[in-house]
């Protein structure tokens, strides 16, 4: 059975960036009718916060990514000891001791002389003596898995045939100094035990997929079928590095974009197919092709959410929004009429406030100069009481016939004067909403 897994670290919120990786693992698990699993990679208790998982989840479950189980490394501490235990078994696993000043004087060495600035395996030399006193000085040491210096290969679901050469890679370290267990491990052992079959992230791990396949097959699982999407860039091709603060999925969500334009985007961007507005996962993931997508940066621009957000909106009925218009307090007998006066004409939902601001309270008549008098005199024949979408073709008929104006010349300046906008909705459908028309005083007599 298809598996995938999502596995975020707890300590921040999701952001587009992180968000592309999920989508990615959910749509090849639900288009194989697989399992979707939600792994929280909370293995740093310090920088690790409950209120962050709750976000994650939330997070999620506003986009419908839904899962069908929930891990927590923390859970799984004892499984990675045993594995690190059988990899020290094995000679695959070592102690180092130095200190990261002294890491960093050999990689400037290195690069100096011209070479790959690669940990050059001192600590494999050390007698069990030196290694007793070097512990004693120092405390623990990091664990180093040893690499087998060949090199490792594998078909990438969208880079294609990838090589490495393992002597060119520093041997990882999977345990800290203070003993904490880093992803590196604790992936590959969760990944094997739970089955895992397709891996799909971003290409800046590319190197970090080569040292887990020699993990894997050291601790004889089955390596997955690895994938590494492009990374996200902004519109310009800048780094979103120190944007993403302002493009984590709560703020996008908070600012409007509707989840159904987010997945859509998302599900295409890179890729050889054209974006278009789904409505459900399930169309999504019905398209989804991972070896559509290319190896080149992805330029993402939040600005190409609203347009889908508004075809979204366009497209749904009185009863998906009536919530909605309840929160706002449109009265159940005018629901109808203002739904339809307003859907082509929002954004978000939360233009909705704005167009229902204007029905109750009118707006800030907007009169050139010129149309001073003009709109004097069609606001004195404006009808009094409650009005219906006749009585805009009768009252611009009276005004015409008073003043002589007639097509854009006639009807501008009333709906400038009416609305304080030059654009929006049918002004016959619009009128009847107006409970309140600041205008009027504008009015002759």
């Amino acid at each position: 059975m298809t598996t995938t897994r999502f596995a975020p670290s707890p300590t921040g919120f999701i952001h587009v960036g992180n968000l592309r990786t999920a989508l990615f693992n959910h749509l090849i698990a639900r288009k194989a009718g697989g399992t979707f699993i939600l792994r929280i990679d909370d293995t740093d208790p310090e920088r690790s916060k409950e209120e962050y998982v709750d976000a994650i989840k939330w997070d999620l479950e506003w986009l419908g990514l839904t899962w069908d189980r929930v891990e927590r490394q923390s859970d799984r501490l004892d499984l990675y000891h045993d594995a690190a235990d059988k990899l020290r078994e094995m000679g695959r696993f070592y102690e180092a001791f130095e200190t990261p000043t002294e890491l960093d004087l050999k990689r400037k060495k290195q690069l100096n002389m011209g070479r790959p600035p690669v940990y050059d395996r001192a600590a494999l030399a050390l007698s069990p003596s030196e290694r007793d006193a070097l512990r004693a000085e120092r405390g623990d040491g990091v664990w180093r898995f040893k690499l087998d210096q060949e090199r490792i290969e594998w078909t990438d679901g969208i880079l294609g045939d990838i090589s490495i050469d393992a002597a060119s890679v520093s041997d990882p370290v999977l345990i800290r100094m203070d003993g904490q267990i880093l992803y590196t491990l604790a992936s590959v052992v969760d990944d094997t035990d739970m089955g895992v079959t397709h891996v799909v992230r971003g290409s800046d791990h590319v190197t970090n997929t080569a040292t887990q396949i020699q993990i894997i097959r050291a601790l004889g699982g089955v390596v997955p079928d690895f994938a590494h999407h492009s990374l996200l860039t902004g519109p310009q091709g800048e780094s979103l590095s120190k944007r993403l603060g302002t493009l984590a999925l709560r703020d996008l969500r908070e600012q409007g974009v509707e989840p159904e334009a987010l997945l859509s985007l998302m599900a295409r961007l890179g890729s050889s197919q054209p974006v278009e507005l789904r409505r459900s996962i399930k169309e999504i993931a019905e398209g989804f092709e991972l070896d559509q997508f290319g190896s080149a940066p992805t330029k993402f621009d939040h600005e190409d959410l609203y347009p889908l957000t508004a075809r979204k909106l366009h497209g749904l009925d009185l009863a998906e929004v009536q919530a909605d218009l309840d929160d706002l307090g449109v009265p159940v007998e005018m629901a109808e009429a203002f739904w339809t006066v307003a859907r082509e004409n929002i954004t978000t939902r939360r233009d909705l406030a704005d167009w229902w601001g204007l029905c109750l309270n009118g707006a800030e008549p907007l009169v050139a100069e010129e149309d001073v008098d003009f709109v004097a005199e069609a606001m004195a024949l404006l009808p009094e009481g409650p009005l219906d979408p006749e009585d805009w073709s009768k009252w611009t008929s009276s005004v015409k016939e008073a003043t002589g104006r007639k097509g854009k010349g006639l009807f501008m300046p009333l709906r400038k004067a009416l609305t304080g906008q030059e654009r929006g909705p049918e002004m016959a459908e619009l009128l009847p909403l107006l409970q309140t028309i600041p205008a009027r005083k504008l009015a002759k007599g």
